[in-house]
């Protein structure tokens, strides 16, 4: 088996019926311990935790809530230095998981919800009195399944923090690779969004988040800002939505719900954007509903029909990346990433990310894969026939 080359930390992949084996080489500057986490949910949808020994922690109701998890099970798992490798065998198929790194550990716990059932509260970004606000980490989601396989992805749709980069081959050897960021991304994006807070008098420097020596810790996502101060952008994107509802109140606003056999239509009456076989429609969005893509018009009920569902995630990626008052812009989507970002107000977070990823690849906002056909930028990766999926954590040199 081939293994690529990894030039900071890699967690290498092979599957073997259920199981994950994971290689994991440290390549990271610096003194600081440094360890995995593997957290995810399993088939019979129970929280589980992967333990140095490779068997599954289940956290029980009885769980005092205020003890972190790392007191009652081995989760923490160390990662060899100087470019040795760490094996973890992860043991059996799970969904919603993630491979957390973190320079210095990272604190987990349960809570239990209103139906009594275990719940995991995880590293917080927007919580200042997190355990874990002082910690530099990141991870990579993923999904392992007989029947789906193996799918990957990198998002920053929360924030930036430790550069990722990923690369699965699969056992036909076709390889996909989403590259990830250089090393130096987080002052570069800073940089920008602080050039980007002055012209436009918005927050956007804002999003820096650095501890006492003025040393960037991370970037949140202008979503995981307004969480922290709700009034954060608050009528950024007001005039904007203005002109989109006064232009859809003369002609009709085309969506490709792609999953669907034929196109929607839309056009605003009154204060509503009304769309073909939907029953319901969109008030005009905030800020918040924008970079969010799930509150206000974009918040998804379950009785809520196949139109409305296939809308909200085009109509919302319009907003965020600026595109339904530029010219081709009434059919959503069609227009090619070369157009995305390049009108304002947008999301500039999101443009700056992925001007600074290294392919332009990974999730920057909840519905960044949509787009036409072959222009997709959320960078997930998946394979039926995994080989090796290698995972880069640090920041990989251009």
């Amino acid at each position: 088996m081939r293994v690529p080359q990894c030039p900071t930390v890699c967690f290498l992949v092979t599957v073997a019926a259920a199981q994950l084996s994971v290689s994991v080489v440290n390549n990271l500057p610096g003194n600081t311990p440094t360890y995995a986490y593997v957290t995810a949910q399993s088939r019979d949808h129970q929280i589980v935790l992967l333990q140095s020994d490779h068997t599954w922690y289940y956290p029980h109701v009885e769980t005092i809530p205020s003890v972190p998890l790392d007191e009652l099970a081995s989760i923490a798992i160390p990662l060899a230095a100087g470019g040795a490798r760490t094996t973890i065998t992860i043991p059996s198929e799970f969904t919603s998981g993630r491979i957390w790194c973190s320079s210095g550990t990272l604190a987990f716990y349960v809570v239990l919800n209103n139906n009594g059932e275990a719940v995991l509260v995880e590293p917080s970004v927007t919580n200042a009195t997190d355990p874990n606000h002082a910690v530099d980490w990141g991870f990579a989601e993923l999904s392992y399944t007989k029947e789906a396989g193996l799918f990957v992805n990198l998002s920053y749709v929360d924030f930036v923090g430790l550069a990722l980069g990923i690369s699965l081959e699969s056992q036909d050897g076709r390889i996909q690779e989403v590259s990830g960021f250089p090393a130096t991304a987080m002052a570069d994006l800073c940089d920008r969004l602080q050039r980007q807070a002055r012209s436009s008098g918005y927050p956007w420097d804002q999003l820096c988040v650095t501890d006492s020596d003025g040393r960037i810790r991370r970037v949140l996502s202008p979503s995981s800002q307004i969480r922290r101060n709700p009034s954060a952008f608050h009528d950024y994107y007001s005039a904007y939505v203005d002109e989109v509802w006064s232009t859809y109140s003369q002609r009709f606003l085309t969506v490709n719900p792609q999953t669907l056999a034929s196109n929607i239509t839309c056009i605003v009456h009154g204060d509503t954007l009304r769309c073909s076989g939907d029953d319901r429609g969109f008030r005009k969005p905030t800020a918040a509903d924008i970079f969010t893509c799930d509150s206000g018009p974009f918040a998804i009920d379950a009785t809520d029909n196949d139109a409305h569902v296939a809308v909200v995630p085009r109509l919302c990626a319009a907003f965020q990346r600026a595109t339904l008052l530029l010219a081709g812009g009434d059919l959503q989507p069609s227009l090619d990433p070369s157009f995305y970002y390049t009108a304002s107000p947008n999301n500039f977070y999101s443009h700056f990310v992925h001007e600074l990823e290294l392919d332009g690849k990974g999730y920057a906002f909840p519905y960044d894969d949509v787009g036409p056909l072959g222009a997709d930028q959320s960078g997930v990766i998946a394979s039926q026939t995994p080989r090796l999926l290698t995972l880069t954590v640090g920041g990989r040199s251009q």
